[in-house]
């Protein structure tokens, strides 16, 4: 049913597609439309990547140390450094770089645009309530009404505040709360009534250990592929403390990956489009080569690159803007200090990856089981 429902939705374009038709949508559970697919600025930003300091949070957004946010191991905070490139890792990045590589003209840029918000005891509750196709008729979104913090100063992705646009926006909503060892993240969320509406609901346990299937096979989160967005954002503050402890949020184009499969550690898969059987699929684990050289890089940037040597990137979800860091605006540090800009790795080509720890193909049903 849950598959119909998705079907359908598809059709009646429920969910936005800002990209191309070359090259697909991405941004959602269902892996469709959403700031992942925004053009960059004149200055090749996209989001916010070094503007003054507005603490989001209302008085409680500091930010836990770094490394802090998961307090177990993690799929994605696997060490993959040591590990032999895979036997297809060859194939699949020449097969990527013939579908004509990163997306945004095969630059490997940055989008700033998803905030990240913390708060405790002390932080106001809201209720979160269910648009009219919540969750596409799947058991994968946690039940609403819920209650969760909504920091007071804080916005949706894509809007000044909670009030977003989500029929041509992710608007996803971040928080952590401290208080719970819980991590809330909406999508498609807006401000209605006294209090927020969203497409999609899913917390996350701060302190449970999960499973390579992340929350159950076939079942998608914020992200389309299942990850926890927030796990896989680094943060500026991550940046100036010398480490980014976990894998890295990518994103390609729906065109240059393959169609009605994911792998471990994703639990689900969008809407790619290939049927190459040497295309990327959703969860595949890009490592950045140990031989690639940093030396021309500044001191912030080597903190990314040794995380796309330590833990690697993930695929997660579909767009043109590959990379995600959060949103600067809520954290003590800034990107612009940090040395790390929207073009920072733009010289970085798909040929200086490998392909690590890949699991074998498992076919989409939607038909998502929770563990």
């Amino acid at each position: 049913m849950r598959a119909l429902a998705i079907l359908a939705c598809v059709l009646l374009a429920c969910s936005s597609d800002h990209s191309t038709p070359a090259d697909g949508g991405g941004g959602g559970p269902d892996g469709s439309g959403g700031p992942d697919d925004a053009a960059p600025g004149p200055d090749g930003s996209v989001g916010n990547d070094g503007g003054t300091s507005n603490d989001g949070s209302g008085g409680d957004g500091a930010s836990p140390p770094s490394g802090a946010l998961f307090q177990a191991a993690e799929p994605w905070t696997k060490d993959v450094s040591s590990l032999t490139k895979d036997t297809t890792s060859d194939a699949i990045i020449a097969e990527l770089d013939a579908l004509g590589g990163w997306g945004n003209g095969n630059k490997l840029q940055v989008d700033f645009s998803i905030p990240l918000f913390y708060g405790d005891a002390s932080t106001p509750r809201e209720t979160i309530s269910g648009a009219s196709d919540y969750c596409y008729g799947g058991p994968d979104c946690d039940s609403v009404p819920l209650q969760m913090p909504i920091p007071t100063n804080g916005n949706a992705e894509g809007s000044n505040d909670y009030t977003c646009d989500v029929a041509n926006n992710d608007c996803h909503i971040l928080v952590v709360a401290t208080d719970e060892n819980k991590l809330y993240e909406l999508y498609n969320a807006t401000a209605a009534g006294n209090g927020i509406q969203a497409l999609g609901a899913f917390i996350w346990d701060l302190t449970k250990a999960y499973p390579d299937n992340e929350r159950g096979d076939q079942c998608t989160s914020a992200d389309a592929a299942g990850f926890p967005i927030a796990g896989l954002l680094p943060t500026a503050d991550e940046v100036a403390a010398g480490h980014v402890n976990h894998a890295l949020r990518f994103i390609l184009p729906n065109a240059r990956m393959k169609k009605g499969v994911y792998v471990h550690p994703a639990s689900h898969a969008g809407g790619p489009s290939s049927t190459n059987a040497n295309a990327p699929p959703y969860g595949v684990r890009f490592r950045l080569k140990s031989t690639f050289d940093e030396s021309s890089y500044d001191a912030g940037e080597k903190v990314i690159l040794e995380a796309m040597k330590t833990y690697g990137m993930l695929l997660s979800d579909g767009g043109n803007i590959a990379l995600t860091f959060a949103d600067d605006r809520t954290t003590t540090h800034k990107w612009a200090a940090d040395g790390v800009t929207a073009q920072s790795f733009e010289a970085i080509t798909v040929d200086d990856f490998e392909v690590v720890d890949l699991g074998s193909d498992i076919t989409l049903t939607d038909d998502c089981v929770r563990n």
